[in-house]
């Protein structure tokens, strides 16, 4: 089937007539300038962009905020408030709030999305069969990648059943390697370990990674040497690296460099983490975002991600990239372009290895805005988004999980 998006505003060419057949973008013309027997959509007063890639989400806490407490506010409290209540969290429950999730975050205009699985000894592998559920029903609007979230510890004696679950989750069919070094009694071992699971079973690698504001946190660094002693070329993303915004300049750029020569995406995730971190300081608050210009001025690829959907880690959220390119720039005080840049080929790049561009040969993979410039399209965040995946526009019916 061919179609047309006609009159739409392309950041870079202006007004072009887009053309797609079979799920690939075909032609891109000045609006108006040729004829065609496609079926065309009017796009006028619509600014086209890659479909959003949501980096890093955690679907199967989506919307719990009204079931788990967290009385302190902090990651801690969240994680022990989810706990208390593990046993009343079902396969069922998991698939159909996920769903949910995915379906939100399509209307929104996500066309692909990593979220991370609980993989833990109370709730064993519950969470990732879900969400590779959820991926299976969702499959014809939204490319869904589930990494497990591997419990600690996963060093010594007393991590032999979460090493033991790990590979329970590689062959129920996770597509992502990932865990919470930092909160491993051996961080460093704990990187070492999640890094030779991945480079075993020829799997991306992401990582929670110093999700504190403890200065001596560097489990970011320490991958970053880890490759490089290694010569190691693989698929691997950080996520989080709270704790680099606590560091010197001086210090957080020479793990910026290392960072950027292994090749290491970084994903900072604001609305979690100024949620969560810096309780403790009440005055001259931390916002706990990662450094982020001088990550990228190192020439590390930065992505952005809203990482909880309305549970105990962050009670609000929308499974809106616009909103986190809004906090990006107001937060982390990125100019728009950039921040829309992080939520779409920074993104993309995290979840598939490589940006995908609106231009010719693309897949089509493209969500249309109604707002003229990226600055309008993030202040405003209009929620009425035309979506297209795979070549075919997605409505509501076609979300729709029977």
């Amino acid at each position: 089937m061919t179609l047309r998006l006609s009159s739409v505003q392309h950041p870079d060419k202006g007004l072009v007539d887009i053309d797609i057949h079979d799920g690939v973008i075909t032609a891109i013309s000045t609006a108006g300038t040729t004829g065609t027997d496609a079926q065309v959509h009017n796009l006028s007063n619509h600014i086209i962009l890659p479909g959003f890639a949501e980096p890093h989400a955690h679907l199967d806490k989506a919307f719990l905020a009204d079931r788990v407490d967290n009385p302190t506010g902090d990651l801690l409290g969240a994680i022990n408030g989810l706990e208390a209540v593990r046993n009343s969290i079902t396969f069922d429950d998991i698939v159909q709030r996920a769903v949910m999730a995915a379906q939100l975050m399509s209307r929104n205009g996500v066309t692909s999305v990593r979220t991370h699985a609980d993989t833990t000894e109370g709730g064993g592998l519950t969470s990732v069969l879900a969400l590779l559920e959820a991926k299976r029903l969702c499959a014809s609007f939204i490319d869904i990648q589930v990494a497990m979230l591997l419990s600690w510890p996963v060093t010594g004696n007393e991590g032999a059943q979460n090493r033991a679950l790990a590979l329970e989750a590689i062959r129920a069919g996770v597509d992502v390697v990932g865990g919470c070094p930092h909160l491993d009694s051996n961080p460093k071992g704990a990187v070492e370990y999640f890094l030779r699971l991945a480079l075993d079973h020829n799997l991306p690698l992401d990582l929670h990674a110093d999700e504190n504001l403890r200065s001596t946190s560097d489990d970011l660094d320490y991958l970053a040497r880890l490759v490089a002693s290694d010569n190691i070329v693989h698929p691997m993303t950080a996520s989080h690296c709270v704790s680099l915004s606590t560091q010197d300049e001086t210090t957080v750029q020479k793990t910026a460099e290392r960072v950027a020569a292994a090749g290491i995406n970084v994903v900072a995730l604001p609305h979690t983490n100024l949620f969560l971190q810096g309780r403790d300081t009440p005055t001259s608050t931390p916002r706990g975002i990662t450094p982020v210009t001088i990550l990228r001025t190192a020439g590390v690829n930065v992505a952005a991600g809203a990482d909880n959907i309305q549970d105990p880690f962050n009670p609000m959220g929308r499974a809106d990239p616009l909103e986190t390119a809004s906090l990006m720039v107001m937060a982390a005080h990125q100019l728009p372009d950039d921040a829309m840049q992080m939520v779409t080929s920074n993104s993309a790049r995290v979840i598939h290895n490589h940006s995908n561009p609106v231009e010719i040969g693309s897949i089509a993979n493209l969500v249309a805005v109604p707002a003229i410039t990226v600055r309008e399209a993030i202040a405003m965040g209009p929620p009425d988004r035309f979506v297209v995946y795979g070549g075919v526009v997605i409505t509501n019916q076609k979300r729709n999980i029977k």
